[in-house]
């Protein structure tokens, strides 16, 4: 009978040491996914611009925490290994839903500057003045007409101030050139009902530019002289 007590006995603290065991892995399991949903979560509080510029850290965190959350799972029963993986799928797929617009827009910026780089610098200027692909190698103003000719001047004298600073003489030859033959574009215009008073407006855009060209290109002159003797 007391052999029997102690096998019971000694069976029992077996059962309970491997009870404990269990516990204590599924413990550890839930404390990684825990770590790794709430890391997830925490992405929503980070701005876009912020995901983008950190990913690779980003990324790397989210990498090691997902694997101990899986590392994790080897030791748990089946029941508990399945609800377990369906709380880190879960969480991968609302991480993959932050990675996909973070790629996107990464892969967006990479192919601006791809296509930026293979623009030549005449034509840079010419979208900068008119807007990107308004302009081409022909210069033809065919798109302008009496409704939105002011606006075109307009554009064009607002980017021209905001940008004539970084200009070279090319750019100021160029741009020259460009208004020139827009004003061709308007002795066409007129005959199709340019308003009076539209080209009472674009007549005071064309007096404010025309001592700026000259000028302007004067003083990329100097500027450019100056730096060559540095």
């Amino acid at each position: 009978m007391k052999k029997s007590v102690l096998k019971f006995g000694l069976f029992s603290m077996i059962l309970l040491g491997m009870v404990s065991c269990k516990n204590k892995e599924k413990e550890m399991a839930d404390k990684r996914i825990s770590e790794l949903e709430s890391y997830v979560d925490s992405l929503k509080t980070v701005s876009a611009e912020d995901r983008e510029a950190n990913w690779d850290r980003i990324s790397q965190d989210f990498e090691t925490k997902n694997t101990n959350a899986n590392d994790a799972l080897t030791s748990l029963d089946e029941d508990s290994k399945t609800k377990s993986q369906e709380r880190i799928n879960a969480s991968n797929a609302r991480y993959d839903e932050y990675k996909v617009i973070v790629v996107t827009e990464k892969e967006t910026v990479s192919n601006d500057v791809a296509v930026q780089a293979k623009i030549s610098p005449s034509q840079l200027l010419r979208d900068r003045l008119f807007g990107a692909g308004k302009i081409g190698n022909d210069m033809s103003f065919a798109w302008v007409n009496k409704n939105n000719i002011l606006g075109v001047y307009d554009n064009y004298y607002e980017s021209y101030k905001a940008n004539k600073e970084n200009f070279t003489r090319e750019d100021y030859d160029e741009a020259k050139l460009l208004f020139e033959a827009l004003d061709a574009r308007k002795n066409t215009v007129e005959k199709e009902g340019l308003s009076s008073s539209d080209n009472m407006k674009i007549a005071s855009i064309k007096v404010k530019l025309s001592p700026m060209f000259k000028f302007n290109r004067m003083g990329a002159k100097s500027r450019e002289n100056s730096e060559a003797k540095e």
